[in-house]
């Protein structure tokens, strides 16, 4: 029996043997790395305080500036300055890749569209890109109205698919007639009768359904 107790505590002791081993060499291992550690730690905190002064410093101040000249744009364009604002959105479009820049380009593109500078407008529609679908399906319609009067059918049935698989249900199906229209163009029956018959499969109840037949008859 006290073979027994006497294995038992020297069991015990191999443990915490075992156990102060372990912390001295944990111990020994942080003094001799101390300077990495103290480096690692230091370029964590650098980071995470050159994340912030560029938020503060940067990114604000160029969220704010861009704010304020879109809304001199817009007095532009409310006080009849069309041509003084489009030019005031495509600058701001050049200077900022920010979302108040991306805004800045789509405007500067509508607008052009509307003055007929179908080349600028595409140049400022092709800067823009936004996760509302809503806005991606409008920007990516008119880039294929402005390629359509180009007459460069092939760029805007690519541009009219990007606003129909969007699934903005606005916008799609217009897309997606007006995709067939430049198919018929090219003298594309196939990819004519692809675009029509998708609108009426996937978009029955839209307006642009009601006559669809009469297009897909064309393509047969």
């Amino acid at each position: 029996m006290a073979n027994k107790k006497q294995d038992k505590f020297e069991k015990q002791d191999e443990q915490l043997q075992e156990v102060n081993n372990a912390l001295t060499g944990a111990g020994q291992w942080i003094e001799k790395h101390s300077k990495a550690l103290t480096i690692g730690v230091t370029v964590i905190v650098l980071v995470i305080l050159g994340i912030f002064a560029y938020k503060q410093f940067v990114i604000e101040p160029r969220h704010r500036a861009a704010t304020k000249e879109n809304g001199e744009n817009f007095i532009a364009l409310a006080s009849g300055e069309t041509e003084d604002a489009a030019n005031g959105f495509a600058a701001t479009a050049d200077k900022y890749d920010n979302q108040e820049g991306k805004f800045a380009a789509l405007n500067a593109g509508e607008i052009y569209a509307q003055m007929g500078e179908y080349e600028e407008a595409i140049k400022y529609l092709e800067k823009f890109s936004s996760d509302d679908m809503h806005f991606q399906a409008a920007a990516k319609q008119l880039l294929g109205d402005c390629y359509a009067e180009l007459e460069d059918y092939e760029a805007a049935i690519n541009a009219y698919w990007a606003a129909a698989n969007t699934g903005n249900e606005v916008f799609a199906p217009t897309s997606l007639k007006k995709a067939g229209i430049a198919y018929l163009k090219l003298e594309d029956k196939e990819g004519a009768h692809d675009a029509f018959t998708t609108l009426k499969e996937r978009y029955p109840a839209s307006l642009e359904a009601q006559d669809i037949d009469k297009y897909i008859a064309l393509t047969e």
